[in-house]
């Protein structure tokens, strides 16, 4: 069975049967359609899992045939451990994602097709091993989620779908150079098969004449980071994201900070690391104060915002910019890029529960008060919505790292690799922490305690069951994880970052 096929492909059939649907049908078949890719997931992961002779191991998944045989492209398929943690991920978020929108009745049908191409894009990226088919993917996820925010958006929901199309197709211009410079040198597209030292001769020697003194293969490396660095985003390359995340549908929010923020993460460890380890280890002191630049710039940028939307989405650039620091300081001289990567892919994974668990509360708060969505448009929710306060203290306390939570693990060991190969570095990060902590407190507070303001006095709704069950299984993972964080370890473990 083409499992990865059937994976990748599963939620674009699903948007074509839902464009023909009705639209409440459509809001089980999208949905029903979304949760299989799970299904396939828990599957992959099933056939990969292996006892070795040296214990547990995760055999790579390879579906190849060939496809334009003129340009030696292939369509290929993998799934190592890490692929398959993220096809996880992206399974249990959509169909949250989905439930999140259950209420969008305008142009349902189009929204949830869009949003289903959005999902199979995702994954292609996470499963295909070929650069073409791979930027093929990278480049259909920006089309659904543009018109996403564009129609379905808030008020300034034109300016962020723009802002983010060209941004984020700026960036691609730049990766394609890259990819076409790796492809010119190689004479093969698929980049698993790639040696590094290899490429780093032929890219040197890709062109003769008075154009040979050109550092082709510095070049390369550029752009491709370039891509991946506004993807992530890696600071200062992130002034589209704050402005995209508060506009857009809460319920792509949540797939644009824990899925497509996570492409960008994934790109820098699964192509630029592997094709350009002398070159990340070169511009490491660089990039590593970039990456300590974004996870300070995030939480003290969040620390002032009035607008609860854009503090989120200033807290995402601070937790996804953790990640980005433990992999560069990996990088860093007499370091080995290994240690980080269990922090940064159990981060990874924590932050895209947390963050989408916040975004959604915080859509439900803008929905349930005519759209308010100020710091200090609210006060007393807790006592008029109990539930609703509750599960919301569960998420902030997730995102802000506190032991017995999902998000503890992750930044704990993030802050051991760091310590170990940059100290000062990972002392000038725990400023964010502190700022993290305020500002999520300082929300908290200002929303459900103190006095009833106009929202709670007017008769603010608790959260119903349909909500309830929407965020449960995010609840459920936090505390899970938290208590229990080997359940995912196991899974990383048996991925490991290549060592320069």
């Amino acid at each position: 069975m083409p499992l990865l096929t059937l994976i990748v492909f599963l939620p674009w059939i699903g948007a074509a049967f839902v464009a023909l649907l009705p639209g409440r049908q459509a809001r089980g078949v999208s949905l029903a359609f979304s949760l299989g890719t799970l299904l396939l997931g828990a599957l992959l992961v099933a056939r990969g899992w292996q006892d070795g002779a040296a214990g547990p191991e995760f055999a790579t998944v390879i579906e190849s045939r060939s496809w334009i045989e003129a340009l030696g492209v292939r369509y290929t398929l993998g799934a190592d451990a890490l692929s398959a943690m993220l096809v996880i991920l992206t399974g249990i978020l959509s169909p949250i994602c989905l439930l999140a929108a259950w209420e969008v009745e305008k142009g349902g049908r189009g929204f949830r097709a869009l949003f289903l191409l959005l999902q199979g894009s995702a994954l292609g990226v996470f499963l295909a091993q070929d650069f073409f088919l791979w930027f093929v993917f990278w480049e259909l996820s920006l089309v659904p989620a543009f018109f996403l925010i564009r129609i379905w958006g808030g008020a300034g929901g034109a300016r962020a779908a723009y802002q983010f199309f060209v941004y984020t197709m700026g960036g691609s211009a730049f990766l394609l150079f890259g990819f076409a410079a790796v492809y010119a040198a190689m004479g093969t597209a698929d980049f698993q098969s790639i040696p590094a030292d290899l490429l780093a001769q032929r890219l040197d020697g890709l062109v003769s004449g008075r154009l040979s003194a050109v550092p082709w293969a510095t070049l390369a490396f550029l752009g491709i980071l370039l891509g991946f660095a506004v993807k992530a985003p890696l600071f200062p390359f992130h002034t589209w994201m704050p402005v995209t995340y508060a506009e857009a549908p809460a319920p792509v929010s949540m797939f644009l900070t824990a899925i497509m923020s996570k492409m960008g993460v994934y790109g820098f460890l699964r192509i630029l690391v592997p094709l350009f380890p002398a070159e990340v280890q070169a511009a490491a002191p660089v990039l590593t104060g970039l990456a300590l630049a974004g996870v300070l710039a995030g939480a003290f940028a969040a620390l002032v915002q009035k607008d609860l939307r854009r503090m989120l989405a200033y807290s995402s650039l601070n937790h996804v910019g953790y990640c980005l620091l433990a992999l560069f300081v990996g990088f860093l001289p007499g370091q080995n890029a290994y240690v980080g990567t269990p922090g940064i892919l159990l981060q990874m994974f924590n932050h895209g529960l947390s963050a989408a668990a916040l975004f959604y509360l915080v859509g439900i708060l803008e929905a349930r008060s005519g759209g308010r969505r100020g710091l200090k448009d609210f006060g007393g929710l807790r006592s008029v919505a109990p539930v609703f306060a509750g599960i919301t203290g569960v998420a902030m306390f997730s995102s802000l790292g506190l032991p017995g939570l999902n998000g503890f693990v992750g930044e704990f060991l993030i802050f051991v690799s760091v310590f170990r190969g940059a100290p000062w570095v990972a002392a000038a990060a725990t400023l964010a922490l502190l700022a993290t902590a305020i500002f999520l407190l300082t929300f908290y507070q200002r929303v459900f305690h103190g006095p009833k303001g106009d929202v709670a006095q007017a008769g603010f709704a608790d959260l119903s069951r349909r909500e309830i069950l929407t965020l449960a299984p995010l609840v459920a993972l936090m505390l899970l994880l938290g208590l229990w964080p080997q359940a995912l370890l196991q899974l990383i473990n048996l991925w490991i970052l290549p060592v320069p």
